[in-house]
């Protein structure tokens, strides 16, 4: 039987293997669609930030330029335009809005760095507390975050309630409890104590959330390293400066910050607790930018307060990265 001849393609030569036929080339996505797909998806929240944030921000910008009083709220377009006249007033310390809004930055500052530096480190104490292993952890764990899960409006509430001077659980316990502070009950919510009764609802409902944050940090410290630091002799302080800060740095320096603008920016916990005129001594920046706007009616000189005072963190914060990240380079050069 004969076999017909195999017919080779033109470029194949005898004794080699046929190269399988090439696949089609797949087909990609157009340029101008991978480019544009981000962008689409990005989209929605583009919008919201527009509307909820970037829009009323322009709009206080352009009043901060303007003697927008009560006599123009109707057509605020309308306001005579002054200029950096606002700023002028507010940055005067020689006139009484000058000084007033200094004394409210002051009071701020100092309110901002005891309520950090007490929610970092009862926050950071608890979460080191509960790496432990010991019967009830996961109830401590639960009762700690119970401030962070209330509605601050109720929280704050029940803190006003506890702090009346006659019928309040604080007073009661100090001076009929403990007889400290002698007989008279104690003023909290006015005069000087009521800094110390604001500083107190700002830590107490703001360190669980330092402890959140820290505690889920802590999580990914591997367990060797203080084993194999307790075979060296270190104690427990030791482990915690060689090993648990440095560990937790970078998740530290972020929640400094939060707590940093949160805190800094807190409306909520001094109008709930003293209500639209809070007393000199716990007179916080965004409770005076308040009364300056919305109680005496003064909304070009209160705009312009609020535009000083997101200049100033934003400063603030471009400081506090810049000198962060210099330092965590460092850290790692050496």
């Amino acid at each position: 039987m004969t076999t017909a001849p195999t017919t080779l393609p033109p470029d194949a030569k005898a004794g080699q293997p046929r190269k399988p036929a090439a696949a089609p080339a797949r087909r990609r996505p157009g340029r101008i669609r991978r480019t544009a797909l981000p962008y689409l998806l990005l989209l929605p929240a583009i919008l919201l930030e527009l509307l909820i944030h970037l829009v009323p921000m322009v709009m206080g910008i352009l009043m901060s330029f303007r003697r927008l009083t009560q006599f123009f709220i109707r057509d605020w377009s309308r306001a005579p335009w002054t200029g950096f006249d606002n700023y002028e007033l507010a940055v005067d310390v020689n006139r009484p809005v000058g000084e007033a809004l200094l004394g409210s930055f002051l009071t701020t500052c100092l309110f901002t760095l005891l309520s950090v530096g007490l929610c970092w480190l009862l926050g950071t104490a608890a979460a080191v507390f509960m790496q432990e292993t010991f019967r009830g952890r996961g109830v401590l764990r639960a009762l700690f975050l119970v401030p962070y899960a209330l509605p601050v409006y109720a929280a704050v509430i029940t803190w006003a309630f506890m702090f009346q001077r006659d019928n309040g659980l604080v007073n009661h316990v100090i001076h009929d409890q403990l007889g400290l502070g002698g007989a008279e009950h104690t003023f909290w919510l006015l005069g000087d104590n009521s800094f110390w009764a604001l500083l107190t609802v700002s830590v107490w409902k703001g360190w669980p959330f330092a402890f959140l944050i820290v505690m889920a940090a802590l999580q990914n410290i591997p367990k060797d390293l203080y084993e194999a630091a307790a075979l060296d002799g270190a104690g427990i302080w030791q482990q915690i400066r060689r090993i648990t800060l440095p560990s937790v740095g970078a998740v530290n320096q972020v929640l400094v910050l939060v707590l940093f603008l949160w805190t800094f920016n807190d409306f909520n916990t001094p109008f709930v607790l003293f209500g639209k005129s809070a007393p000199e001594a716990a007179d916080l920046i965004s409770i005076h930018i308040y009364q300056s706007s919305f109680v005496t009616w003064n909304f070009g000189t209160g705009s312009a307060m609020s535009v000083l005072l997101l200049l100033f963190l934003l400063l603030v914060t471009a400081g506090y990265l810049l000198a962060t990240t210099r330092g965590r380079r460092a850290d790692d050069a050496r």
